[in-house]
């Protein structure tokens, strides 16, 4: 056995290893070592090799998606190694064959993943600064690719991806990488060749080239999913029939967002790194998990398509009327993550509740289609949505037939397949609940063929069943019967129809268990035959709830429908805070914006905590929820084009990556610089803060007037440098706006309301006394305030040695102007000089 083990462990050296025996799942070795320490499990021993004891440690079949996910958390990747032989008919060690490999960007059980998030694997392949990006969600079949060009490009795809794996060619530097928050794995230079990656994806999806899918000539794109497609074949241990093709992602069809932007605007994970308080968390009361998912890829990837986009408005505006949202969300309630259901019934490891909830599902569909037809709209999005979700009254009926209500668990259970659905194993199962019924009438039969009243039907552990008849009645035994055993006073035989009764009745269970289990793979296959179609309705719902879920949020946060228009400009009336507005206690107080070809420049001053940084995001939010298709937490907004959004906010230091708060805050706003453009909406806040007084305002004078006179960009700029407010005096295009605060005694009152005209003040020793500064400091700086408000000084103590004064000779030389003087003149003035030198 344990050459059998060595033998499997060597194709797979640096991954878990568990090994099925009996019951349980054993790893040997290093293995065991390393997981009895990740999983806090047991370390045994078994046996010996090369004199020393074999480390051992297991875990029980039945549990071992919860080890499995554990192991995954921390990164780790776990060979599944099954028996695939007969114990009863095997000689030596039963066969056992690795039948996949689960690894974190490769996951499909249920167990092993967040139902409302995406979870990635994707592929990297890079040629200088030119790079091809594959990603594949293995639990949904979502295949898409793209070709990016710059390190800022790539690093910003990979942050909205989040991928559990990336797959690197074996050369690649990965410094640019962030390898605390990807798993690289690097991988052989052929993984990653063009050519068999064409024809190995042109296999996969039965076509004879990729033009169709928008990538035929994205060469680094189609090298990049080949190698990703050869590595999940791999852990699959097979086909991967759930893949019908590629989705080509082109960035300028999105509202772009670095990794800066995402992280200040909190769009799935807040500042501190939880969930909680977050865009998503606020817009996202979807009844699915496929929902819930679908629009969390689209807050992290807005459209700029404004047709696409009005067609989403206008389908959450005819749910809007009279509530129709509500019955819809009650139907797509009983839905279920279909998707990935889909995903496992394909892989043929779907469980015996997904078909149940299959059927659930797809028994919907009917009503669905009613309520969609009650819209009457001539909007192409609903009709696209209602065609895809078209029923499946076959497929239902099938499934109603074959499974019992309430299925088990596994399918290795029984219990599984529903009575009437199938005879043979009707038949087996009767043989195992109504073996005494059947005996009894075997026993009269036999009885009245025979003339033996006294003929008993019995069975022994030993001998099986018989027939037995006393010596008395010997003569009169049929002539068919077999001797199988004599006792003292009786003889017991057998006959064909017994012997076959008991060979039925003694492998019932086992044989019910396997026609079982081909009767669900049978499901499984028909299920499959439709397959595309399942996977494009379950699309279409996914879709349904994410716009169902925007509707009931338009509803429940007074939301409101922006217009998009090709007219330049963003104008915001009443505009709030999405978060901000339902997490504080107080009520939110609305602000407007207006920014077009008069102006394109907001120079914001007031108070700390007078709501600066609240105003720009809450702008970057409504623009963002705008290009989602969803409604806007304002009175009107009125949207024109916007190609990027960048933010520059807030006080945060990289120390692993060697770069300080002020080099952070640089970086970014270089990065701003380099690609903003006259499309952009940009956020500054505090820029230059981080240095001395005179290097930051002048590097911040400097950024606002290359966003304002070069790249034109729509732009909110918050400083406490109240020299900034001179700008809108010397360039046109800009205007000062200030967050409004009042003195109430010796408090501060923030009344966070936009108005006209620079801040009269900061407020900064107000702030910090609410922040609990020492009374006594607060007097200190007070009394300072007022003399650098006054213009004076500290006094500083004159240096005990005088600088002494320039000689006359150095004084005329630095007056003298070379390149005026003639050479007589020259020759005149070094007399001169030598006048003043002396003798």
């Amino acid at each position: 056995m344990m050459q059998q083990y060595l033998q499997l462990k060597a194709s797979y050296p640096d991954i878990l290893l568990f090994y099925r025996m009996g019951d349980f799942y054993e790893l040997f070795y290093d293995d065991a070592k390393r997981a009895a320490r990740l999983l806090d499990i047991t370390l045994t021993q078994r046996g010996q090799s090369a004199g020393q004891p074999i480390p051992m440690a297991g875990v029980p079949y039945h549990a071992v998606e919860s080890y499995l996910a554990r192991l995954v958390r921390q990164g780790e990747s776990v060979a599944i190694c099954e028996q695939i032989g007969d114990p009863a008919t095997s000689k030596g060690p039963v066969k056992r064959e690795v039948v996949r490999i689960v690894t974190p960007g490769t996951l499909t059980d249920e167990a092993l993943l967040e139902e409302r998030r995406d979870n990635l694997v994707a592929a990297l392949y890079a040629r200088q600064d030119h790079y091809g990006l594959a990603c594949l969600d293995l639990s949904s079949g979502r295949f898409s690719v793209q070709q990016l060009q710059g390190n800022e490009a790539l690093h910003s795809e990979l942050v909205r991806l989040q991928p559990a794996e990336l797959l690197v060619e074996e050369s690649f530097n990965s410094d640019p990488l962030d390898s605390r928050v990807l798993a690289i794995k690097p991988r052989p230079p052929w993984f990653f060749d063009h050519d068999s990656a064409y024809r190995l994806l042109c296999e996969q999806f039965q076509t004879r080239h990729l033009a169709g899918f928008g990538c035929d000539d994205w060469p680094l794109a189609i090298a990049a999913a080949g190698a990703l497609l050869r590595y999940v074949q791999e852990t699959q241990c097979g086909v991967l029939p759930h893949l019908h093709g590629l989705i080509s992602e082109q960035r300028e069809q999105s509202l772009l967002l670095d990794a800066a932007t995402r992280q200040n605007l909190e769009l799935e994970q807040n500042l501190a790194g939880q969930h909680a308080h977050t865009l998503a968390g606020i817009m996202d009361r979807c009844v699915t998990p496929m929902g819930s998912r679908l629009l969390r890829r689209w807050i992290n990837r807005p459209l700029r398509a404004q047709a696409r986009l009005r067609q989403r408005q206008a389908l959450i505006g005819l749910w809007l009327e009279d509530e129709r949202y509500a019955p819809l969300r009650e139907l797509l309630n009983q839905v279920g993550d279909i998707e990935r259901i889909l995903t496992r019934v394909a892989l043929k490891s779907a469980r015996p509740r997904d078909l149940r909830q299959l059927s659930v599902a797809l028994a919907v569909l009917p009503e669905l289609q009613r309520q969609l037809g009650e819209l009457a709209s001539d909007n192409p999005l609903l009709d696209e949505l209602a065609e895809q979700a078209r029923p499946f009254p076959q497929i239902v009926a099938l499934l109603e037939q074959a499974l019992v209500e309430q299925p088990p668990l596994l399918i290795r259970d029984g219990g599984v397949i529903a009575e009437g659905y199938d005879s043979e194993l009707d038949e087996l199962r009767d043989l195992q609940h109504n073996v005494g019924d059947v005996l009894a009438e075997l026993e009269q039969r036999e009885r009245d063929q025979s003339g033996i009243p006294t003929l008993k039907v019995g069975y022994n552990r030993v001998h099986g069943y018989y027939i037995e008849i006393s010596r008395a009645r010997a003569e009169s035994v049929p002539a068919h019967y077999q001797r199988r055993q004599t006792l003292k006073a009786a003889e017991r035989y057998i006959t064909p129809e017994l012997k076959a009764l008991e060979d039925k009745v003694l492998s019932a269970n086992e044989r019910a268990l396997a026609r079982e289990k081909a009767l669900y793979d049978q499901l499984l296959d028909r299920l499959n035959t439709e397959h595309r179609d399942l996977q494009a309705c379950a699309a279409a719902l996914a879709q349904l709830d994410a716009l169902g879920n925007l509707a009931e949020r338009a509803a429940a946060l007074n939301l409101r429908c922006p217009q998009l228009v090709p007219d330049e400009g963003l104008q915001i009336s009443a505009g709030r805070h999405p978060v901000i507005e339902q997490v504080q206690s107080t009520p939110f107080t609305p602000n407007d914006l207006e920014l077009d070809e008069t102006t394109r420049m907001l120079i914001i001053t007031g108070p700390n905590m007078g709501g600066k940084s609240t105003y720009m995001r809450q702008i970057a939010l409504i623009t963002l929820l705008a290009h989602i298709g969803s409604y806007v937490p304002a009175e009107s907004a009125r949207i024109g084009p916007v190609d990027r959004i960048f933010t520059r906010i807030g006080a945060a230091d990289d120390l692993a990556g060697g770069r300080s708060t002020f080099m952070v805050e640089m970086t970014e706003t270089a990065n701003i610089l380099h690609h903003a453009t006259r499309h952009s909406l940009v956020l500054m806040d505090e820029i230059g803060r981080g240095t001395s007084t005179f290097d930051g305002l002048a590097l911040a004078w400097a950024s606002a007037r290359d966003l304002l006179t070069r790249i034109q960009a729509y732009t909110l700029f918050a400083t406490h440098y109240f020299e900034m407010t001179r700008l809108p005096e010397l360039l046109p295009h800009c205007r000062n706006v200030h967050l409004d605060a009042r003195e109430h005694g010796e408090q501060i009152v923030f009344l966070h309301q936009v108005k006209p005209g620079p801040a009269s003040r900061s407020y900064g020793l107000h702030v910090a006394a609410l922040a609990g500064v020492p009374r006594a400091v607060l007097e200190q700086a007070q009394a300072k305030l007022q003399q650098l408000e006054q213009g004076e000084h500290v006094s500083v103590p004159p240096p005990t040695t005088p600088e002494p004064d320039e000689h006359p000779v150095l004084s005329t030389l630095r007056q003298l102007d070379a390149d005026e003087l003639s050479p007589r003149q020259a020759l005149e003035q070094i007399y001169q000089l030598k006048k003043l030198l002396g003798p």
